[in-house]
């Protein structure tokens, strides 16, 4: 049984939680892997139909790119050299970066405050 209590990453806190950003999310996570279309709906906790419906857009946009094939399975990954793949993958780690020093001066201004 799924964990709903699984917090939701940072990019899908922003830009909302679409299958299309689930999507998007998961594969710039995973960048450097490729995955079976089924690893990316399941991955991505998105359903079969709605994923069905988007993967053409990741298609059409160079989004993905084809790697190789294991037995029936088409294997994809992130397309890493379309450029505007590149400037999400660097918003999406922006997005991270902000969050996360937002985070740590958090828990420095209370350690401070602690402290006195």
């Amino acid at each position: 049984m799924e964990n709903e209590n699984i917090e939701e990453s940072i990019f899908i806190e922003y830009f909302g939680k679409t299958p299309f950003i689930k999507i998007l999310d998961f594969l710039i996570i995973g960048k450097d892997f490729d995955y079976s279309l089924t690893e990316i709906a399941e991955g991505a906790k998105v359903g079969w139909t709605a994923f069905s419906k988007v993967w053409k857009v990741f298609i059409e946009k160079s989004i993905v790119k084809h790697t190789r094939n294991i037995g029936k399975a088409r294997l994809y990954k992130l397309n890493t050299e379309n450029p505007v793949v590149k400037k999400l993958v660097r918003i999406h780690w922006e997005i991270l970066k902000a969050e996360t020093e937002k985070l740590f001066e958090e828990k420095v201004k209370k350690a401070v405050a602690l402290e006195q």
